[in-house]
């Protein structure tokens, strides 16, 4: 058991400390998988393999204010370079729901049910979608192994986490199954941080 309670009904207030927690998190977990680990379809691919995705949720939620800075950040996701380490381990859903804090910071991150072989990006974009705004620079410092082209792939796949989270506060607010209402506003803050950059 991990003390303390999920992101999704929770704040982070320590800001500083998550980042460097996370990112030691993802330090440890960003080794080398072995030829058996399991690879998945929908997830740990370059974004540019995530264009239907991503288009599904952007018609969906994409607020009009924003849509053209959000397609901006996508574009540029898919034009970043892909991967050119070995596949490494990847939790690969990292959002609100599924990272416990206590004390205003990150204690715990759970449901590995997805772990699999792939771009450590998939991950990397949690420095938007979980850690407040202005600490995504510390985190990426901290981290320390994630080039230029890593950022920008990261950048997108938070986009496209961004808006699922708040196509499920949608689905939530319109009674539907599966729907979470508040999830929507912590992907439109989400969003909102993505935008800002590191």
């Amino acid at each position: 058991w991990v003390p303390g309670e999920p992101l999704d009904h929770g704040t982070i207030s320590r800001g500083a400390h998550a980042a460097d927690t996370l990112a030691a998190f993802l330090q440890a977990l960003h080794v080398e998988a072995p030829a058996e680990a399991p690879i998945t379809t929908d997830r740990g691919a370059h974004p540019r393999n995530c264009t239907d995705g991503f288009e599904d949720f952007f018609q969906a939620v994409a607020p009009d204010d924003i849509a053209a800075g959000v397609r901006a950040v996508w574009d540029d996701a898919v034009a970043a370079h892909a991967w050119e380490g070995p596949p490494v381990w990847v939790h690969g859903d990292l959002h609100p729901a599924n990272v416990v804090v206590s004390d205003g910071t990150l204690s715990g991150i759970i449901d590995f049910g997805d772990l699999f072989a792939g771009d450590p990006a998939w991950d990397l974009a949690a420095a938007w979608v979980l850690l407040p705004a202005g600490t995504a620079a510390r985190f990426f410092d901290m981290y320390a192994h994630a080039d230029e082209a890593a950022i920008r792939r990261a950048r997108g796949l938070a986009a496209m986490k961004s808006l699922f989270l708040m196509l499920m506060g949608q689905n939530g607010d319109r009674g539907l199954p599966g729907g979470k209402p508040h999830w929507g506003p912590a992907g439109r803050a989400a969003l909102d941080r993505v935008l800002k950059g590191v």
